[in-house]
């Protein structure tokens, strides 16, 4: 279970955030706007700008697979200043979690995930997933849209949701 609740969510989440840089960027030539003010834009003093939010979440994406089957992640320095360097460290990710199957996150739900800012404290994989990664993904994705958003950038809540797997 909780494969399906984060690879493919992740990915979707990942590949949203995408798209509405895409519109950012053109929200950025046709306003005659330099992507660097975006990408440093906060909504407060004391929040992290553009560039930190997507950064973390590509960590929560990466690390939550990683932490849940042992396998090692992609590193990033965190030193990306430019949106093509952002784009290419999303890709990164979405090519790493493409990698893991249902059977890698066999027995995942109840492994004990730390982290060193947890002091000796643990979740386990399913506490971690829906206590943690899931809620941490969707906080900096939204926040990163209301960063755009305030800033002009016509986007909109279809852009965060991206698809959807409707039936007929």
């Amino acid at each position: 279970m909780l494969f399906e609740i984060t690879v493919p969510q992740s990915i979707k989440m990942l590949k949203n955030l995408k798209s509405i840089l895409d519109k950012a960027t053109a929200f950025a030539e046709t306003k005659k706007v330099d992507m660097s003010v975006l990408l440093n834009a906060r909504l407060a003093p004391d929040q992290f700008p553009l560039i930190r939010q997507i950064q973390i979440v590509t960590d929560t994406a990466k690390l939550s697979a990683s932490r849940l089957t042992g396998q090692q992640a992609p590193l990033h320095d965190d030193k990306e200043t430019t949106l093509p360097e952002l784009m290419q460290r999303i890709d990164s990710v979405i090519q790493y979690l493409n990698q893991f199957t249902v059977a890698d996150f066999k027995d995942a739900e109840q492994k004990k995930i730390s982290q060193p800012r947890w002091e000796g404290q643990y979740l386990t994989g399913f506490e971690y997933v829906t206590e943690h990664v899931l809620p941490n993904m969707y906080f900096h994705v939204t926040t990163a849209y209301s960063i755009l958003r305030h800033n002009g950038v016509e986007i909109g809540k279809k852009d965060y949701l991206g698809t959807m797997p409707f039936k007929k």
